[in-house]
C-alpha cells in the first residue's frame, strides 16, 4: 500500500470512528450494536435519527467545508497562516447572523431559514466588496492586495458586531453563543439548508486543484504554464467563500479548522492539491466532530460553545506555524 493510498485509507476509518462515537456516546448513552437493532426503541431512536445524527452530520459538513476552505486559501496566498477568515468572509456572515437576532428579523416565507440565509448574503456581500476594493487599488489583485484588503475589511465588521453587542440587551447572551460556534439543535433542516452550497463549493475548489499546484509556484510561472491566472483565482476565492458562508451562517464562527487541518495534512502527506483538498475535507469533518462530542461532554450536562474547543486546539497551532516562518525568514 502507498503512502497516497494509506492516507486516504487512514482518514477514512478514523472519520467513521469518529461517526460512531460522536452519534452513541452522550447525556444517553446508546451502545453501538442498537444501530444495527431494528427493534430499536422510540426514545433511543428519536436521539439517534433526531438529535445525534444530524448533529454529527452537520459537524462533519462544517469541519470539511472550513478545512478545505483554509487548504485553497493556502495554497492560493502560499501563506501557512491564511485560512477562510482572513478574506472577512466569516465577519461578514457574522454581521449578517448578528443583524438578524439584533432586530429579531424573520422573513415570513423563510422563517426557521432566516438566519442561515442572511448569514450567507453577509458573506457573498463581503467577498464582492473585498474582491471589487481590492481590484479598484490594484487591477492585477496580487495576492498582498488581496489579504491586506480583507483584513481591513474584516476589522471593520468586527467593530460593527462589538457595536451592536454594547447595544443589545435581552438577545446579549444569544448573539454572544452564535458567535462562539455551535452545531447544537441545527437539525436537517440546516443540513438540507447548506449542503447544496457546501457541494458547489467544493465542486468549484476540486475542479481547480491542478490550477492550485501551478500558482504555488507563483502567478509569472502558471501563467506561463497556460493557467488563466485571474479567471482561476477568483473561482477559486469564489469556491472558497461559499464554503466558508455556508459553514458559518449554520454554525457561527468556529475559527482555526481551516488554519489547522490543512496544514497538518501537507505535513503528514504533502503539499499535491489534487490530494490536500478532499484530504483535508475528510479530516476536517472528523477534528469537528470530534470538537463538538468534546464540547458536549466534558462538562455534561451543560455544553461549552465548539468554537472554545478549537480555539484551544488552533491557537498553539497558529503560533507555532508562526514561529516556525519568523525562524525560517531570519535564517
Amino acid at each position: 500500500m502507498n503512502k497516497t493510498v494509506f492516507a486516504y485509507v487512514a482518514s477514512i476509518f478514523v472519520l467513521i470512528a469518529a461517526v460512531l462515537i460522536g452519534v452513541t456516546v452522550g447525556t444517553v448513552r446508546i451502545p453501538i450494536q442498537v444501530l444495527w437493532n431494528p427493534n430499536l426503541d422510540e426514545a433511543a431512536s428519536n436521539i439517534l435519527w433526531n438529535i445525534r445524527l444530524p448533529r454529527v452530520v452537520l459537524a462533519g459538513l462544517v469541519g470539511s467545508s472550513l478545512a478545505m476552505a483554509g487548504a485553497a486559501f493556502q495554497g492560493l496566498l502560499k501563506n501557512p497562516l491564511a485560512d477562510p477568515y482572513t478574506l472577512g468572509v466569516s465577519s461578514g456572515a457574522s454581521v449578517g447572523a448578528v443583524v438578524t437576532l439584533f432586530f429579531g428579523i424573520s422573513i415570513p416565507f423563510l422563517g426557521l431559514f432566516t438566519l442561515p440565509v442572511l448569514s450567507m448574503i453577509g458573506a457573498f456581500l463581503t467577498i464582492i466588496v473585498v474582491m471589487s476594493f481590492a481590484k479598484l487599488i490594484d487591477r492585477a489583485m496580487k495576492m498582498e492586495t488581496i489579504i491586506l484588503t480583507g483584513i481591513i475589511f474584516s476589522s471593520f465588521l468586527g467593530s460593527v458586531l462589538s457595536l451592536m453587542i454594547a447595544l443589545s440587551g435581552e438577545e446579549l447572551r444569544q448573539i454572544i453563543g452564535w458567535l462562539l460556534g455551535s452545531v447544537s439543535m441545527r437539525g436537517w433542516p440546516y443540513v438540507t439548508m447548506a449542503l447544496p452550497f457546501m457541494i458547489f463549493g467544493f465542486l468549484l475548489l476540486w475542479l481547480n486543484r491542478r490550477e492550485l499546484n501551478a500558482l504555488v509556484f507563483g502567478e509569472e510561472r502558471a501563467s506561463h504554464l497556460g493557467v488563466d491566472v485571474k479567471r482561476r483565482k477568483m473561482m477559486i476565492l469564489t469556491g472558497g467563500s461559499i464554503l466558508t458562508g455556508a459553514a458559518v451562517s449554520v454554525s457561527g464562527t468556529i475559527g482555526f479548522v481551516g488554519l489547522v487541518v490543512p496544514h497538518m495534512t501537507r505535513m503528514l502527506w504533502g503539499s499535491d492539491h489534487r490530494h490536500v483538498l478532499p484530504l483535508s475535507f475528510i479530516n476536517g469533518a472528523t477534528l469537528l466532530i470530534v470538537c463538538d462530542l468534546v464540547s458536549r461532554t466534558i462538562i455534561s450536562p451543560s455544553e461549552l460553545p465548539i468554537g472554545v474547543i478549537t480555539a484551544f486546539i488552533g491557537a498553539p497551532v497558529f503560533a507555532f506555524i508562526f514561529w516556525k516562518q519568523r525562524r525560517k525568514v531570519s535564517a
